[in-house]
């Protein structure tokens, strides 16, 4: 069966099609900037593999952020699912490479992947009909129209997990009201982060009895018993013993101006200084290499790639650079952990900020700009448990150089950010529950 058409969905339709050219050159314009995106970019336009196992259990994790935090749900799910059928397969979808990677890594060996098709009516109809998924698993707020629409249509229930809407984007919906309020009235269940998040939902027509509280899965963070001691190497191996650190992860353009300002304050009074540069994107070093340039050229120090500091101090090489700018994916948390500060990125800027959660974890204070609607409720958390410093341009370098000179305060602060972590897990098991009486009805 197809969806039902109405006004709203022919509107949107027609739009998406005119809108085709577009959207294929700006696939080729960011796999010309970034190469990954060539791979297997005629799945985009749902053209799959005959090797793709059919009838899966289908989850929708976007990129890396959301597909770190779905992973320990659909581990389990699987555990679950195959102790009575070990044949049950699964299927994890993301939109971009860096999430097409940590599929890899973390669920290679549970799950099968492929890109998502974009939300074209015909791509998302060639998905389903070459992959025909017993069930959707969305991640957090991935509302596509036809997606979730032509799903329902065929009978597949369509579930959101970790569901967070912040209040622009709710305002948003509202006013597309013509287009979204059947989507959301189709959602099968949705397992929302905070009360909030349920209360917006119900206001754009959610079924009342489909809303449950289960919290954030973010905070169910699986970190790696020995990461002390994976860090204590890492630091030998990098000849970063007896040198000072702080971490800048998940940047955007016009922070990381920002970020090598407050570098360059700190590194006034504490001369023996390194910073972790990890650009939200990768493949960004090459546009930010220029401003380190400048900024080593001002310390009279130089800066390198992690890359090249892996391979220097792997043949005995290494030596004391100011800055190590992360041109790699899945380095950070030995990194988190090593740090005495991490800057959460996309907080100085307007994208509405990145999961604090990981550094919380391992005990290193936060700092972070107040652009946080992402996270609001998170970093609420962490603020109110004076674990996180708020900074603004004007006062980045002063509080970074305040929380280095003060070791008791970043103690205390990396104490209360654990504390929060630990009593706000659980969201995943409490997801489970939801999802499984639904799910075993497709078996």
């Amino acid at each position: 069966m197809k969806a039902p058409l109405y006004f709203g969905l022919w509107i949107y339709r027609t739009l998406l099609i005119l809108a085709l050219p577009l959207i294929s050159f700006r696939l080729w314009w960011r796999g010309q900037m970034d190469p990954a995106y060539q791979s297997r970019w005629r799945e985009r336009f749902g053209f799959y593999d005959a090797s793709l196992t059919k009838g899966p259990i289908w989850f929708h994790t976007v990129s890396a952020g959301e597909t770190i935090a779905a992973a320990p749900t659909i581990r389990t799910m699987a555990d679950l699912y195959r102790s009575d059928d070990p044949a049950t397969p699964f299927l994890v979808t993301t939109m971009t490479p860096t999430g097409s990677a940590q599929v890899a890594s973390l669920l290679g060996d549970v799950v099968e992947h492929c890109y998502a098709s974009y939300d074209f009516t015909f791509a998302v109809r060639l998905f389903l009909r070459h992959v025909r998924p017993r069930a959707l698993v969305l991640m957090e707020t991935e509302i596509w129209p036809n997606l979730i629409l032509e799903a329902k249509a065929q009978g597949i229930p369509v579930i959101l997990m970790n569901a967070r809407l912040s209040e622009k984007s709710a305002r948003g919906y509202q006013r597309i009201d013509w287009l979204a309020a059947p989507v959301f009235r189709a959602l099968d269940l949705v397992a929302c982060q905070t009360p909030e998040h349920v209360q917006r939902f119900a206001n754009l027509g959610v079924n009342g009895d489909r809303l449950h509280l289960v919290g954030n899965v973010k905070y169910d963070l699986q970190v790696d018993a020995d990461i002390g001691e994976r860090a204590q190497s890492q630091r030998q191996r990098l000849g970063m013993v007896g040198r000072r650190c702080w971490i800048a992860a998940s940047t955007h353009p016009g922070e990381e101006e920002q970020v090598l300002r407050a570098h360059q304050q700190a590194s006034q009074h504490v001369p023996n200084l390194s910073l972790f540069l990890a650009p939200r994107h990768p493949h960004r070093s090459a546009e930010i290499e220029p401003l380190l340039d400048k900024v080593a050229a001002e310390l009279g120090r130089d800066w390198c790639l992690y890359s090249e500091f892996l391979a220097s101090a792997s043949s005995g090489g290494s030596r004391p650079w100011s800055i190590i700018l992360i041109d790699q994916m899945g380095v950070l948390m030995p990194l988190y952990r090593m740090a005495e500060v991490a800057f959460v990125g996309g907080t100085l800027v307007p994208r509405g900020g990145h999961n604090p959660i990981e550094p919380a974890s391992l005990r290193t204070p936060v700092v972070a700009g107040p652009h946080n609607f992402n996270f609001a409720q998170v970093y609420s958390d962490l603020n109110a448990a004076g674990a996180l410093r708020q900074v603004t341009t004007e006062t980045f370098g002063a509080i970074l150089l305040e929380l280095l000179n003060d070791g008791a305060k970043r103690q205390q602060m990396g104490a209360s950010g654990d504390a929060v972590v630990q009593a706000n897990k659980g969201a995943m098991q409490r997801g489970v529950d939801l999802i499984t009486p639904i799910l075993d009805t497709v078996r």
